[in-house]
């Protein structure tokens, strides 16, 4: 791969869903679908929009050891990325991923207690292609 950000960068823009996985209670891995990133920066940092009820943010609360992967069916590849998410309840995180809408998920507004935004940094990457896997670095 050329040049990762690019790549993975556009794929998680073309995505509808991305995969995030965590550590259960048990130690288990456990990964759940989400609705694309809100907003990124490069791809070292991702912003999803979440339930603070949900067993993910309990579990990133205890350890926030992640991985975050975008799929490109179409060509049958994908990008994993490892890394950290920090679970963010304030004023500004909240109303910086904001959209018209998601009153559907949270309806008591960007002030509702059942709404959290979860910061992915990521810290390295492993990319699939063409029956190959290949590390990437992650670009500051």
């Amino acid at each position: 791969m050329r040049d990762p950000e690019k790549t993975v960068g556009g794929m998680a823009d073309k995505a509808k869903t991305a995969y995030i996985s965590y550590l259960d209670e048990d130690g288990f891995p456990t990964a759940r679908a989400m609705l694309r990133p809100r907003e990124r920066e490069g791809i070292r940092t991702f912003w999803f929009s979440t339930n603070t009820s949900s067993r993910k943010v309990q579990a990133f609360r205890k350890n926030p050891k992640a991985s975050v992967y975008f799929v490109d069916s179409r060509f049958f590849r994908g990008a994993s990325l490892s890394g950290t998410v920090e679970v963010l309840e304030t004023a500004a995180a909240r109303e910086r991923i904001w959209r018209v809408g998601d009153t559907m998920y949270y309806p008591k507004g960007v002030t509702d207690p059942d709404y959290c935004v979860l910061k992915f940094t990521a810290q390295k990457g492993r990319y699939y292609s063409n029956f190959k896997s290949e590390d990437f670095e992650i670009p500051d």
